[in-house]
């Protein structure tokens, strides 16, 4: 089985994916959060600091690209060959407003014959290979059978179904039946995303779908980075300090550190028993030192839980 870590924004960036890799062990691959490339035809700053020569990490990592432009796609696959990079995700499955309102992400999926389009082209002229991560539509689980026409039509490395559809955003129950209906009528390798909380949830995934080869998994991990392989209060705290310290060189400063160190939290809270008085402190909190001080009483005095709590 391959396990995949899933892009999620603002949280798995490039010092998330280093200081994972340092201290956990189990993931096959980290798939970046996505870039949207334009007509500019040059990486921002950021986009550059995100996407370093592939040889310069340990570990294999996917560059993700969000964009309904095939040109533009094109450039930007090119230029991550050029960085070393072995393969490509398209996203056609981001819920945000803001990106479907565009006809991006999974608004591409509205319309399947733009879709179908699109991937022609890319497919065309592609300089490496292409993964795709998709939803199974905009307002029901019943437009799948016709978007996985489309996939069908085009030599995808891997197709990762996410069995929601985009109006569900991450809420609500995965539509199973569809994932099932996908593993019966895809002619291409398929990795399964969605709702892996628990390593028990993992398990019984892998039993009842034995001819699954690859899982992404996105906040089960941000929640317990050890899932795949066991975590204890030490090494957690460990990684802890060492994402804390790199943001402080990165944002400059304690503060914006912190607040992203806070979007980790909102996760890692549950793997502690009895947390909810100092989780709630630890949100409230502006003070740098203060943090730092709730955060080690939480990892010296609560007890560490196996699983994450169900609260999200």
């Amino acid at each position: 089985m391959r396990y995949y870590f899933a892009p999620m924004e603002g949280l798995t960036d490039s010092i998330y994916r280093r200081a994972h890799h340092a201290h956990f062990s189990g993931i096959h691959s980290y798939h970046m959060p996505f870039m949207s490339p334009t007509v500019h035809r040059a990486l921002t700053p950021r986009e550059a600091r995100e996407l370093p020569r592939a040889d310069s990490v340990s570990f294999r990592a996917v560059p993700q690209l969000l964009t309904k432009v095939p040109d533009d796609f094109l450039w930007a696959a090119e230029k991550c060959g050029e960085l070393g990079y072995d393969e490509v995700n398209l996203n056609v499955g981001c819920p945000s407003g803001t990106v479907v309102a565009k006809g991006k992400g999974s608004g591409m999926l509205r319309d399947p014959d733009t879709l179908d389009r699109f991937l022609d082209e890319i497919f065309a002229r592609a300089p490496l290979p292409i993964s795709v991560k998709t939803r199974l539509g905009i307002e029901a689980p019943e437009e799948f059978p016709r978007l996985l026409e489309v996939f069908n039509r085009y030599p995808i490395r891997e197709l990762t179904i996410h069995p929601r559809v985009r109006k569900q955003f991450y809420n609500g129950d995965v539509f199973m039946d569809s994932f099932r209906y996908a593993l019966e009528n895809s002619k291409l390798p398929l990795c399964y995303n969605g709702n892996i909380r628990t390593l028990s949830e993992l398990k019984a995934f892998e039993a009842e779908f034995p001819q699954v080869e690859a899982i992404m998994i996105g906040r089960g991990l941000i929640g317990n980075p050890g899932m795949l392989t066991g975590t204890d209060a030490v090494t957690l705290e460990a990684f802890h300090d060492a994402l804390l310290e790199e943001y402080m060189v990165v944002f400059n400063g304690s503060r914006n550190a912190m607040f992203r160190m806070k979007e980790n939290w909102r996760h890692m809270i549950l793997m502690f028993e009895g947390s909810e008085k100092l989780g709630k402190r630890l949100r409230k909190t502006t003070d740098i030192d203060e943090f730092r001080a709730i955060v080690a009483e939480i990892f010296h005095t609560l007890p560490l839980s196996s699983e994450l709590r169900a609260d999200w």
